[in-house]
């Protein structure tokens, strides 16, 4: 249970407690229901989960009428019921086993990347007696019921204005010890997206020393190349599966959102994004109005939105010591952006992630750049 979520259930407790206090010298008289609905909106969107705000609905008709109208809502799915093989199978999306670029994307098509869609679908699950409204606000269920999409599951709540679904983990399996964290800004189609990776994570003896590349300090510009063995050794063919499946899932979260933005005409801001910090996908007002204005374009029979042709900047260390005592081994850094886009600066990529990786990234982009272009697919 959020923090957010447990304030606000505090005050609620509260207001009760005093209005039942109150009302001891008259019987039948509860306070609570003279507080004006705008003090009641600011709590409710202080609760913002899409469940308890539909156990709200569930209180009285003020509740839900008022309910429709929370500005300030957060979607977390619980479980995700996958149909991808068990790792028995051989089918593990541990980047750390390759078995060949194509072999993985595959498994990256029709396995874990279907997951944020069968997870948004399962969100609520009404039993047949409910009506579209229980749908729509969360009501329970212990009944097997079909799925719901995320338009179902909002089309109730008339004002959005921040929307935050928060997937239950990364589409994108990883061994342990292996960092992978991508961001993407999408409108109608990506606008940009920040990958950073690492082959493993481990402590520095001696934190808090000034950061290093390979044990030399990070003072000015770091010359350093890529070695010779990072393209026979399996981390060149590594870095291409992060990078294609990084953007595959962004695109693939992209579409899913296109009819919520179509939907709800209200939304400044829309985010989804993960329990692991993984991927971050987000898009502001102006993007989610460019988003409605154009059409949307698939890619192929995919469930994922076309993107079109790409320029990328990587930057690679072998060894990143961090002020904070982590150390990224092979970190690499990608920044994409559409290659018809006029090049507008580092400052995006270098401010995509908190700390402690937004340091990282900013040293990673102070190493020799290499540039990449990739075809629209």
């Amino acid at each position: 249970m959020s923090h957010g979520f447990s304030v606000a259930v505090a005050d609620l407790d509260g207001l009760r407690s005093v209005g039942q206090d109150s009302a001891a010298g008259e019987e039948g008289v509860d306070r609570f229901d003279v507080l004006p609905d705008a003090l009641l909106l600011v709590i409710f969107n202080r609760v913002g989960d899409v469940r308890a705000l539909g156990r709200l609905c569930a209180v009285s008709r003020r509740f839900r009428d008022l309910v429709a109208h929370v500005d300030d809502v957060v979607v977390r799915v619980d479980c995700v019921v996958s149909d991808e093989p068990s790792p028995s199978d051989g089918a593990g999306a541990g980047f750390g086993k390759p078995r060949g670029v194509f072999s993985k994307l595959t498994h990256l098509f029709l396995g874990s990347l279907v997951k944020p869609f069968q997870a948004l679908g399962q969100i609520l699950s009404p039993p047949p007696s409910c009506t579209c409204a229980d749908a729509a606000y969360g009501k329970p269920s212990s009944s097997e019921v079909p799925h719901h999409s995320p338009s179902e599951v909002l089309k109730n709540f008339e004002e959005i204005r921040r929307l935050r679904i928060e997937l239950p983990d990364g589409e994108l399996g990883a061994n342990e010890g292996v960092l992978l964290k991508w961001r993407a800004n999408f409108g109608s189609t990506l606008e940009n997206c920040v990958i950073l990776g690492a082959a493993s994570v481990e402590s520095s003896s001696n934190p808090g020393q000034t950061p290093s590349f390979n044990g030399a300090s990070t003072g000015g510009d770091v010359c350093g190349g890529i070695p010779d063995a990072f393209y026979t050794d399996g981390s060149l063919k590594r870095r291409v599966v992060w990078t294609i499946s990084s953007l595959i899932a962004a695109s693939a979260r992209h579409y899913l959102l296109y009819p919520i933005a179509v939907d709800h005409g209200s939304l400044q801001s829309l985010h989804l994004t993960d329990a692991d910090g993984q991927g971050v996908l987000s898009m502001d007002q102006r993007q989610i109005q460019e988003l409605r204005a154009k059409p949307l374009i698939a890619s192929g029979g995919s469930q994922r939105t076309l993107l079109p042709a790409l320029s990328m900047r990587l930057w690679y260390a072998h060894r990143l010591e961090l002020p904070c005592g982590m150390v990224l081994n092979g970190a690499t850094l990608l920044a994409i952006r559409p290659s018809n886009t006029e090049e507008a600066g580092g400052c995006w990529a270098a401010e995509a992630f908190e700390e402690p990786y937004r340091t990282a990234t900013k040293l990673l982009m102070k190493t020799k750049t290499y540039c990449l272009e990739m075809n629209s697919f």
